[in-house]
């Protein structure tokens, strides 16, 4: 592995320490290396402590500086704010935030205006700057400022191009496309993730690759000599991947496609190694840029095929030919690959694919076929019917690759889930750094065996969950359906519905069970809010794979199929049935759930079951969450005039995903939210959640999050204060 290479892993590593505050493990590593480099007098391990040290350094000087600009935001009240998703009255998102010549991140919550994505307007609010970083509250929107970037607004054209183009191949398309996957449903990521195919899902150097390839295929077809086709690839492809918003992984891609065109021009060979640290080198203009998953992954994936590169020089190519070989060399990759990057994929997912090396040499020739002709219909979006006509040829293989998804999740065992702490993914991770030594190495068996022996020490370590002392409720993306996870203190689980049913599949198994056991601690209750099938559909599955001891519903007379299996997997697992009945309460570990609705009495003349809906609330300390399932208007009612304060509740899962029919003034009043959680699909047939709805809470003074914009939503409370984790990020939740 060349100098370069080894220098920007280690200033990378160091650089990761600093951004997390781990200064003291940077300097522990260091230490250890100036150790082993004195006897040996090896000024290459001392190189390495001096990155490691200095890359921890910048780290901590980045996170200080950037703390030090929050502190400015938060010192005023009115600022300049540039959203990364639409914001209006009752929504929340990502936003940075200028204040003179400071600019930083922060979590802004509407109560009046609208901004664009990418727009910068006026803003005036509460700010609030707490250890989890700077969150703005009551933010009124006024005027804009400047609209969108070039950038920008060049990828929200490509982004209207495809879905004009593809039709119900729009969300895959533009996943692959123009590196946008919100459209994506949480059951097509869950069969990707089952089959070890998540990683095309997100714009790579595959991706881009591919796209150069026939970029220049195509302009030697038309005459072009060899160097100017390469270098007009490398011009266009670079366009391509500022149009998309110039994602980490692409522009690395780009880096290498240019160092490689560069090489062939001047008749210079090049190490790969020496391609990967130029592509790899965005770290030394930002920082942050170290701690993108992305990156992570497509680094990680290139130090992969780098390595089963070596593997094929030295062995492969010397026991097979032709076809043979081809297709050793195409598993021999997909396995090294696996493995590489397990350890970042275990972290993000909470699981492990036990079939993608066979998966993706199965879709990745699907993939090699599908990206050109993506590309070439993007580059019609001038010519509709040209892009249409374009966008139809990719049809058949756009749906065999999800055909491969959907067949490789669906074999038994095709996954483990994983509940991955922090020592078991750093051995995990010395593992992988092991495995590519063994295969770059002429002395392959002692990095070999240090491999097999990480490996060994990750099976056998217990799977042990983090002693919480906090209350968690986790709102879990199943797309239009409700699945909801309270953990306890002493991280144990109280599921409250499991998401929906569909023809072959179930979100409990999909997403919710995978969820829980990525986790750890036992299930000791389920809740079923209602028997309709967006909340009820998963719950057998749940019930089977977590075995818990009790099982409560509303006992409604009009059940659905899914919730007549869940009774059945109940009865088969031991798990004891109660019904739910207002004024009785559980307590486990410290935490009380009270069962607020529906009573018998008004149940007994309904026909609808989301008026007979489970009204739960889980109080902590002082802190407590108000769960709905589906109640409506007169369920709503019937709860205030029976005892309207049992409502007070400090969190409101808002009742029936955010429709017209819940969430009255007087409940609101009654409620008095410091946030509301909507869970809701994206781009879902209802209209939910109302625009009505999201005006009441934002009138309110209510910090409103939503599942279809932000995915998984965690709650934390240690009994007073809350805070709040997204996919995105985390931050507290002001008083």
């Amino acid at each position: 592995m060349p100098l370069v290479a080894i220098a920007l892993l280690a200033y990378g590593a160091g650089l990761l320490a600093g951004l997390a505050g781990a200064l003291g493990t940077a300097a522990v590593c260091a230490a250890i290396c100036a150790a082993v480099a004195m006897p040996r007098r090896s000024l290459t391990v001392a190189a390495i402590a001096a990155l490691l040290v200095a890359g921890a350094a910048v780290g901590r000087a980045v996170e200080r500086r950037d703390h030090g600009c929050a502190m400015i935001v938060a010192g005023r009240s009115e600022w300049l704010v540039t959203p990364t998703l639409a914001l209006g009255p009752g929504e929340s998102g990502d936003a940075i935030v200028h204040a003179g010549r400071c600019a930083t991140h922060a979590w802004v919550s509407v109560i009046a205006g609208q901004a664009a994505p990418g727009t910068t307007v006026r803003a005036r609010g509460i700010p609030r700057l707490g250890p989890r970083g700077l969150a703005l509250g009551n933010v009124r929107l006024a005027a804009g400022v400047a609209g969108p970037g070039v950038l920008a607004r060049w990828r929200q054209r490509a982004t209207r191009t495809v879905d004009a183009a593809f039709g119900s191949d729009a969300p895959l398309a533009k996943a692959l496309l123009v590196a946008d996957t919100r459209s994506l449903t949480p059951a097509m990521r869950d069969e990707f993730a089952a089959a070890g195919l998540v990683h095309m899902l997100s714009i790579s150097g595959l991706h881009v690759g591919l796209i150069a390839l026939a970029v220049t295929i195509g302009l030697g077809a038309i005459g072009l000599p060899a160097t100017r086709a390469g270098w007009g690839s490398v011009v266009l492809t670079a366009g391509y991947v500022a149009v998309i918003g110039a994602p980490a992984p692409a522009v690395r891609a780009v880096a290498m496609l240019g160092a490689a065109a560069a090489s062939r021009a001047l008749q210079r060979p090049t190490s790969a190694w020496a391609a990967l640290a130029i592509g790899a080198a965005a770290p030394l203009i930002d920082p942050r840029l170290v701690a993108d998953i992305g990156y992570q992954l497509s680094v990680a994936g290139m130090v992969a095929l780098i390595a089963a590169g070596a593997v094929d020089r030295r062995w492969l190519r010397w026991r097979f030919t032709g076809w043979r070989h081809a297709l050793a060399l195409a598993m021999l990759t997909s396995v090294i690959a696996c493995l590489v990057t397990g350890p970042l994929v275990a972290w993000r997912f909470g699981r492990a694919s036990l079939i993608a090396p066979v998966a993706n040499l199965a879709a990745s020739p699907l993939m090699a076929i599908a990206q050109p002709i993506l590309f070439l219909a993007l580059v019609l979006g001038w010519w509709p019917a040209g892009a249409r006509f374009v966008a139809g040829a990719a049809h058949p293989a756009l749906a065999a690759f999800e055909g491969v998804a959907r067949t490789a999740a669906a074999v038994p065992g095709a996954q483990i889930d994983v509940a991955a702490t922090d020592v078991a993914l750093g051995i995990a991770a010395i593992a992988s750094v092991l495995l590519v030594v063994a295969c770059v190495s002429e002395d392959a068996w002692r990095p070999l065996i240090g491999a097999l022996a990480c490996a060994v020490a990750v099976a056998v370590l217990p799977a042990v969950p983090r002693p919480l002392g906090q209350m968690e409720l986790h709102v879990i993306d199943v797309g239009q359906g409700d699945a909801l996870a309270l953990r306890t203190p002493r991280g144990r689980w109280i599921v409250v519905d499991a998401g929906r049913a569909w023809s072959g599949g179930d979100a409990g198994r999909s997403t919710v069970v995978p969820y829980l056991r990525a986790r750890g601690g036992a299930i000791v209750a389920f809740v079923l809010s209602h028997p309709h099938m967006d909340h009820a559909g998963g719950a057998a599955s749940v019930i089977r794979a977590t075995r818990p001891g009790l099982y409560l519903d509303p006992g409604f007379p009009g059940a659905s199929g899914s919730y007549l299996e869940s009774l059945d997997a109940a009865r088969a697992t031991g798990a004891r049935w109660e019904r739910i009945r207002p004024g009785e309460s559980l307590s486990i570990d410290g935490m009380t759930l009270e069962f607020l609705a529906p009573d018998s009495s008004w149940t007994a003349s309904l026909d609808d079951a989301n008026l007979a809906s489970s009204v739960v609330r889980a109080r902590y300390g002082r802190v407590s969450f108000l769960l709905t399932g589906d109640a409506e208007a007169p369920e709503e009612e019937w709860m205030l005039g029976h005892d309207s304060l049992a409502l007070a509740a400090s969190v409101l899962k808002v009742g029936h995903h955010g429709s017209i029919t819940s969430t009255t003034p007087a409940f609101l009043r009654a409620v008095h939210p410091r946030l509301a959680l909507i869970s809701v699909g994206a781009g879902n047939s209802y209209g939910h959640p109302g625009p009505e709805v999201l005006r009441e809470l934002a009138a309110a003074g209510v910090r409103t999050l939503r599942t279809d914009r932000l995915g998984t939503i965690v709650v934390r409370t240690d009994g007073v204060a809350l805070s709040v984790q997204t996919e995105q990020r985390e931050w507290d939740v002001e008083p």
